[in-house]
């Protein structure tokens, strides 16, 4: 369902009888918002938009100016395929806007769109294309899974191929391509792959795709997680970013003449990835939890690297193909599936961004198992880490004048300081680890 102006919608809502139009945004964790509205209201809402109390939105305004308007993206009207049938819900994307009009600053869309059109001033257009993992348990009160499967397990082992299918069928109905899906390494985690798109479009369609697998998971009696390490000793789920820059129909990463066929775009930009990651990964890796995936030896890069083959890296450029220049691109695999992804991309574009501007230098690639090495090793091919916990992360990105920039004021703070009361409620927390192991014997 493409529509392109407010007519559009309009004429569609009609014709579709449609009850509800659900207005969606996130606040600056990457949580989904919504409200909806009926069809009497839309006109307004799509001219003026609607208002909100943006005070009670976690990130957004204080008390005093808490009045936000919240004004549909009509390019991003879809049909909510769980609310079918004869009286069927849409649902649109939102900029979040101040009463007169301008864009509020800490609305995350707004914080990628601005970086896009400095991008876009620069000629270039950002394509993404991120894996998502994610795990079926029964229920949301604990971690029992409906398989015992591995990667790549089919039918009888995989147990969730249904709900695959049936979540593809419904990203396909909201006008998501999705290219491929599959069991991936631990039990009941799996992995559904959406084609590349364009960056802020790319980053709509992340929210609408956790959305879809859990509303499935739901319907089905079973619930989904992108929480990024649910089960001790069992792999973590990533979301594992493909990114490149193009200039019109060129592919701005690849140049034929090069032993990896990377242009020096591309490779100032993996530098720029690989000198800020310690800086961005608060953004990318934004929960307490998701330190607890970053840990050696279950497939989570936590070395800053890159390579070509090499799954150990935290960069891998896949291999080029004789034929698919348009495919040449980098992956950077520590972020994980449950980051606001506006703002996860809009770190990844801005670090690479930094890299070409500054033309640094991409170090040779690590083509071992960094794994395996020891701190001396490591040492000796210039391998650094990123940081371990969350306080860690926090602390690299409160010093980070990029990160800043890049979130801009407002946003930074709110999120930084979300962060720092975080990590002060998990430290002082006591957890049934500490009282199993202390508390009989201290």
């Amino acid at each position: 369902m493409i529509c392109q102006t407010e007519e559009d919608v309009k004429r569609i809502v009609k014709e579709k009888n449609i009850s509800f139009i659900q207005f969606w945004f996130t606040d600056v964790l990457g949580v989904l918002k919504s409200f909806a509205v009926t069809p009497s209201e839309l006109e307004e809402g799509l001219s003026e938009g609607m208002g909100f109390d943006g005070s009670s939105i976690e990130g957004f305004a204080r008390i005093q100016e808490s009045d936000m308007i919240a004004k549909p993206d009509v390019t991003t009207f879809q049909l909510v395929p769980w609310r079918s049938g004869d009286r069927p819900v849409a649902r649109m994307f939102c900029d979040v806007m101040n009463p007169d009009g301008t864009p509020y600053e800490g609305d995350p869309r707004y914080v990628l769109k601005r970086l896009l059109k400095k991008v876009a001033e620069k000629g270039y257009t950002f394509y993404v294309g991120p894996e998502l993992e994610y795990f079926y348990f029964r229920n949301n009160c604990g971690t029992e899974c409906l398989d015992t499967g591995g990667y790549f397990d089919s039918r009888p082992i995989d147990m969730g191929s249904d709900l695959r299918r049936e979540t593809i069928f419904a990203l396909q109905d909201m006008g998501i391509q999705v290219e491929y899906s599959h069991h991936e390494v631990a039990p009941s985690q799996h992995e559904i792959d959406l084609r590349y798109d364009e960056g802020l479009r790319m980053a709509d369609k992340t929210m609408t795709y956790r959305l879809v697998v859990k509303e499935v998971a739901r319907k089905n009696g079973f619930y989904a997680t992108f929480m990024p390490k649910p089960i001790f000793g069992q792999n973590g789920s990533g979301m594992h970013v493909h990114q490149s820059l193009f200039k019109g129909e060129r592919n701005a990463f690849y140049d034929p003449s090069d032993r990896y066929n990377l242009s020096d775009v591309a490779k100032h930009y993996i530098a720029g990835i690989m000198r800020h990651a310690p800086e961005i990964t608060v953004v990318t890796n934004q929960w307490v939890n998701s330190y607890k995936r970053l840990v050696p030896g279950y497939e989570a890069p936590v070395y800053v690297a890159w390579a070509r083959r090499n799954r150990s890296a935290m960069i891998r450029v896949p291999m080029y193909k004789p034929g698919k220049e348009a495919a040449t691109r980098i992956e950077f695999r520590s972020p994980d599936p449950s980051c606001n992804p506006y703002l996860a991309f809009a770190v990844m574009l801005g670090a690479g961004l930094e890299g070409i501007e500054n033309k640094y230098e991409m170090p040779d690639p690590i083509e071992e198992d960094i794994f395996e090495m020891n701190p001396a090793e490591r040492k000796a091919h210039g391998i650094t880490d990123l940081p371990g916990n969350l306080y860690a992360a926090t602390l690299e990105a409160e010093k980070s004048s990029l990160v800043k920039k890049v979130l801009g004021e407002h946003v930074f703070n709110k999120f930084i300081e979300n962060k720092k009361i975080e990590w002060d409620m998990y430290r002082t927390h006591v957890s049934a680890f500490e009282l199993e192991r202390y508390l009989a014997k201290l």
